[in-house]
């Protein structure tokens, strides 16, 4: 047996890009151009949510999955346009947009869905008393994450082949969010769900549970969301995506496990570009069984989706025979033992890589984690015999 030790990191900063990339939206759920290929997606949208676990669709990588997914990430960047970054500002982490213009204010036009919450993430964090004087946006304990969409337009619906919601979420923005992404042990779930033992990372469990005298919790926000949508749409076919970058795949993943448990009944798939790891083996095998999918989309150059903690080259029922070159015999015991750095990676995996692209060019530890990367890969890649093609350079503009 081999196990792979993976050193914890925090999250790298955001560096300066050699070039700067702006994808195009793919939005266009009424043009004539989708024909028969829509009318398949509507047909198989079962498969394209992951229902067979994407078999035969990701390599060769399938149109209309490639399409799908890129339509996710243009959720999630709208995510990050939609925060309010300056830290001089008085909306400083909140939402600069209301839920009625946010996707026209982003520049995605014809969506065919309809914001209809504004989430947040809080820190459970305790701060000393000496932050009090430090400016505000140093201890801002709550901030916008994301957001709830739903489809609203009958011709979207019709394409789709069902009525779909969205749960989208932005990556590591303020500084307690970068702290809690630092508490990288596993830490038990405590559900009356969780009889086997899963376990997630402490920081990212934090940011979804914890709540404050304002601001309900994440997970509580979401739920009380999910009730109200499968209550006005009650015999209608739904399907709930959750999508998310960095950190946000990492609360993607917690919401689908979480929705997926209250609401067992309701399809629920994870499309999550360049998350880190989330929790051990019994979090994984508990989403296979309550059925939960899950993509992740990975850039093989991006550190991030390395960490955090150790992870097993295969499964195994025991820790006898485990040997780490390089490691004292102790330490792995005790690792072994109290199974605090042991994580697993959940659900199917699409692998992209930057240097297949002829024109990203040289990258670095933050280009090659950057939202815009993963979309431009995903857009690029044909199989793992024919890693890119040639025509994907029309999405990118300098």
């Amino acid at each position: 047996m081999r196990l792979t030790m993976k050193t914890p990191s925090p999250r790298p900063p955001t560096l300066p890009s050699t070039k700067t990339y702006t994808l195009k939206p793919h939005f266009s759920s009424s043009s004539s151009s989708l024909g028969q290929k829509a009318e398949k997606l509507g047909k198989r949208w079962t498969e394209y949510q992951g229902m067979n676990n994407w078999d035969g669709l990701l390599d060769p990588l399938d149109h209309n999955l490639r399409a799908q997914i890129l339509r996710y990430g243009h959720f999630v960047e709208a995510a990050y346009k939609s925060f309010e970054f300056n830290p001089s500002s008085s909306n400083y982490a909140n939402c600069k947009f209301n839920k009625s213009t946010l996707f026209e204010s982003c520049g995605l036009l014809n969506t065919g869905y309809k914001v209809t919450k504004h989430l947040r993430a809080t820190s459970g964090i305790q701060l000393p008393s000496w932050v009090d004087k430090a400016p505000s946006w140093v201890g801002t304990q709550s901030s916008y994450v994301g957001y709830v969409a739903v489809c609203d337009n009958k011709e979207e619906i019709k394409r789709l082949g069902r009525r779909d919601v969205v749960v989208a979420y932005r990556g590591t923005t303020t500084c307690l969010e970068w702290l809690e992404n630092f508490r990288a042990t596993l830490t038990n779930l405590k559900t009356p769900c969780n009889k086997s033992g899963a376990m997630v990372e402490s920081g990212f469990l934090s940011l979804y549970r914890s709540a404050n005298s304002c601001f309900m919790s994440l997970q509580d926000m979401v739920r009380q969301e999910i009730t109200k949508v499968l209550q006005t749409y009650e015999g209608e076919p739904l399907s709930l995506t959750v999508t998310g970058h960095s950190l946000g795949a990492a609360l993607a993943t917690l919401t689908a496990y979480n929705v997926k448990s209250v609401f067992s009944r309701l399809p629920v798939t994870v499309i999550s570009f360049g998350g880190p790891r989330v929790g051990n083996r019994d979090f994984r095998l508990h989403l296979e069984k309550q059925g939960t999918k899950v993509l992740r989309i990975v850039n093989s150059d991006d550190l991030i989706t390395k960490v955090p903690g150790f992870v097993l080259d295969e499964d195994v029922a025991s820790c006898e025979g485990f040997h780490v070159v390089g490691l004292p015999s102790w330490i792995q015991k005790r690792v072994i033992e109290e199974a605090q750095w042991m994580y697993d990676e959940v659900g199917k995996e699409l692998r992209l890589c930057s240097k297949d692209s002829p024109y990203l060019g040289a990258t670095n530890v933050a280009t090659c984690h950057e939202l815009h990367t993963y979309m431009h890969l995903v857009d690029g890649f044909v199989s793992s015999t024919c890693p890119f093609r040639a025509s994907a350079k029309r999405f990118l503009q300098r």
